[in-house]
């Protein structure tokens, strides 16, 4: 099995769920329903612990164990899209954001149920359930707010325009897609897609919202290899802020 093809998607995969929960996790005491704050927290304390997961099976391929993983490396090293590093918004652009990810991350996990590497194939089938849970929360405000005031259906509309570009970024394919494939550990980025798009546009078309042309659009790759927003690094800075005032502590 070619390591480098399994650890490129481990990593992205789990530098995804590390940043998007971290960002989820801003909404704690600011969400605008008492519901969606702890709606929003719970689904944030998934997220980092499907990290977890995930850099756990990093470190059984030799890389460093999860805490440094995590909290300690720079910007340029991470692998996640440029979607989950930008900042929360007005609440209208975090539920978009929830949607668009949340649906690729389901059909993503849905997908390496039949992956050939089994540590991964197990995890899947684990963790298939929380993701389910958090597309059908995503789902159902979307159908209610796409459907609910003037205002509200303007505020996601223009959420969706905005978060289109960045939310293709997710499928920025790997430098070793080819054996990703080839080797059955991961189906490729294509067929997410499209089922990513299968999915949304099902349930956009509940709604009044309108699906822009993905073909007209410019994906925002180059997250998964380093090349982030201005917003990563300082993002980083803040959830490594303890750990790196004293890397040899036992904490």
């Amino acid at each position: 099995m070619n390591n480098e093809a399994l650890k490129d998607l481990l990593y992205k995969m789990a530098d995804d769920q590390l940043i998007i929960g971290h960002r989820n996790s801003e909404w704690i005491g600011l969400g605008p329903l008492l519901e969606e704050d702890i709606a929003f927290a719970s689904m944030a304390q998934d997220k980092v612990g499907q990290s977890l997961a995930l850099y756990q099976l990093l470190q059984k391929l030799g890389e460093e164990e999860p805490d440094r993983v995590a909290f300690s490396r720079p910007a340029k090293q991470f692998h996640n899209s440029q979607f989950v590093e930008l900042p929360i918004g007005e609440y209208d652009f975090s539920l978009m954001r929830h949607f668009l990810f949340d649906t690729a991350d389901y059909y993503r996990f849905e997908m390496l149920i039949t992956s050939s590497y089994e540590p991964l194939r197990l995890l899947a089938r684990k963790l298939k359930g929380e993701c389910r849970y958090h597309i059908m929360h995503a789902d159902s405000w979307i159908k209610k707010l796409g459907n609910g005031s003037e205002e509200s259906i303007k505020r996601l509309q223009k959420s969706l325009d905005y978060s289109i570009p960045f939310a293709l970024g997710i499928f920025e394919e790997s430098k070793l897609e080819n054996e990703l494939i080839s080797e059955h550990i991961f189906r490729g980025e294509i067929e997410l897609r499209e089922r990513w798009i299968e999915h949304i546009d099902a349930v956009l078309s509940q709604t009044q919202l309108i699906l822009p042309d993905l073909a007209k659009e410019s994906p925002h790759f180059g997250g998964r290899y380093g090349n982030h927003t201005e917003h990563l690094q300082p993002l980083l800075d803040e959830m490594g802020e303890v750990i790196n005032s004293d890397p040899t502590a036992d904490w």
